[in-house]
Order: C-alpha cells, then sequence, then structure tokens
C-alpha cells in the first residue's frame, strides 16, 4: 500500500505535465498551465519526502501539504 501512493501520484504528475502541453499558450493558458503544473507535480515530491520523514509528526504534516496541494491542483482543474 506504501508504494502505492507514491507511484499513483507520480504518474499524476506525469499526466499534468502532458495536460498541460495542450493548454493554449495565451497569457491567461500560460498562467493556469505554470499553476497546475506547480500545484500537480508538488503532490507527489511531498509524498516522496514524507516517505523520508524523520518523525510521524515530520510524515504527517508532509502528507498534510501534499493534500492541500491535491485540493489546489483540484481547484486549477476546474478552472481549465
Amino acid at each position: 500500500m506504501k508504494r502505492d501512493i507514491e507511484e499513483r501520484t507520480f504518474k499524476f504528475a506525469v499526466r499534468v505535465v502532458k495536460m498541460s502541453r495542450f493548454i493554449p499558450k495565451t497569457v491567461d493558458g500560460r498562467v493556469l498551465a505554470n499553476q497546475v503544473l506547480r500545484s500537480g507535480t508538488s503532490i507527489g515530491a511531498n509524498v516522496e519526502e514524507a516517505e523520508a520523514a524523520y518523525s510521524k509528526r515530520e510524515f504527517a504534516m508532509k502528507m498534510g501539504i501534499a493534500l492541500k496541494e491535491a485540493r489546489e491542483t483540484h481547484y486549477w482543474l476546474r478552472l481549465i
């Protein structure tokens, strides 16, 4: 189960990167693409950091950040 979340967030980040290539290259599109790229790829990065945590508290904090990034990504995807 532990590796499952890492794999799923990695695959999601790859999909976000690929999707961002199809967003129009307008001023608005660039802003939206940049925002969704930043938040969508940081989910998995925070999950990876959580796996290397020194304590349960640090693990919970990093996973909490990953959750916040997932919620932000959801917002940007809805807006797109």
